[in-house]
């Protein structure tokens, strides 16, 4: 999706961090991000916003459990041809809700699940799968969310995908599923690396899953292109969310997938929230994106 022009925007980036590579480009991260936003180089917010659509299965909680002052926003890198195994974290590794990110987590447990019954989805399952992914449907993704077993169902995945700091939304709120940018970083190696956790003799997605995830996750529609693959360079695969939080009013913006940059293939995931707008989310997820992929790749 071709970059757009947008307005200047001023946006402060809390940038935390953990690990020696971490401490290094934190600061990197804010520098760049900042600027990057200031000088209009992220994607306009999508066209059209149905402010209800996201809430479905989303927002229906109670308030967060305190009220926050500012943005936040984290990313995870990781480059898939390298040797590391763990993500660079730039800014805090907190939790965020997952808003529709989670329907990525939601087809793996669907997967692993149909694996373990010696099956392939049925017709009906691939018809709410494939529009769940590429158009961020949520009556789609309320349906699988109840064939998985809901959260308990999802945990249980995960367990075995190798995330550890994922908790399910409960009851109907898969949406308010809170995730943190490297368990997020956890899931996507699961779907796009080979071997370890994403090995089906090791408990986790086969071939034909992985790359069923994959193709869905490459297809997108066009009007949520945006997010990581603002810092691609010759290909992407992704997958967004977002959410305004009915206690706030203010947005909850992600952007996870793998992109391509000088024939490397990185994995990357971008949570934010306290955004005043759409708009302005989707600004901070991808100058965070594209400074975290000029930290990570030495540019």
């Amino acid at each position: 999706m071709p970059n757009r022009p947008r307005p200047p925007q001023h946006m402060e980036i809390p940038a935390r961090h953990r690990g020696r590579r971490a401490f290094a480009g934190a600061g990197v991260l804010l520098a760049l991000a900042t600027a990057l936003l200031a000088g209009g180089t992220a994607h306009a917010a999508p066209a059209a916003v149905d402010r209800t659509t996201e809430r479905s299965g989303a927002d229906t909680g109670p308030p967060a459990a305190e009220p926050r002052d500012r943005t936040r926003v984290t990313a995870a890198v990781l480059d898939l041809d390298g040797t590391g195994r763990e993500p660079t974290v730039y800014g805090d590794d907190v939790t965020y809700d997952t808003a529709s990110i989670i329907k990525v987590d939601i087809l793996a447990t669907l997967l692993l699940q149909a694996q373990d019954a010696g099956r392939h989805l049925t017709a009906k399952e691939r018809a709410h799968a494939e529009p769940m992914i590429r158009r961020s449907d949520n009556a789609a993704a309320n349906a699988l969310w109840r064939e998985i077993g809901r959260a308990p169902g999802l945990e249980a995945a995960n367990k075995r995908l190798g995330l550890t700091e994922t908790k399910g939304g409960s009851g109907t709120r898969w949406g308010l599923t809170r995730t943190t940018a490297s368990d997020q970083i956890r899931l996507l190696r699961a779907v796009f690396a080979t071997g370890g956790t994403s090995d089906a003799s090791a408990g986790g997605l086969n071939k034909e899953s992985r790359t069923y995830v994959r193709t869905l996750m490459a297809d997108v529609a066009s009007e949520q292109a945006w997010g990581v693959s603002a810092a691609a360079g010759s290909g992407w695969a992704l997958k967004n969310g977002w959410l305004q939080r009915s206690t706030s009013g203010l947005w909850d913006v992600n952007s996870v997938g793998r992109i391509v940059v000088d024939g490397h293939r990185y994995l990357v995931a971008v949570l934010s929230d306290g955004s005043t707008s759409m708009k302005d989310g989707v600004a901070l997820v991808e100058g965070a994106a594209r400074a975290a992929l000029t930290s990570a790749s030495g540019q």
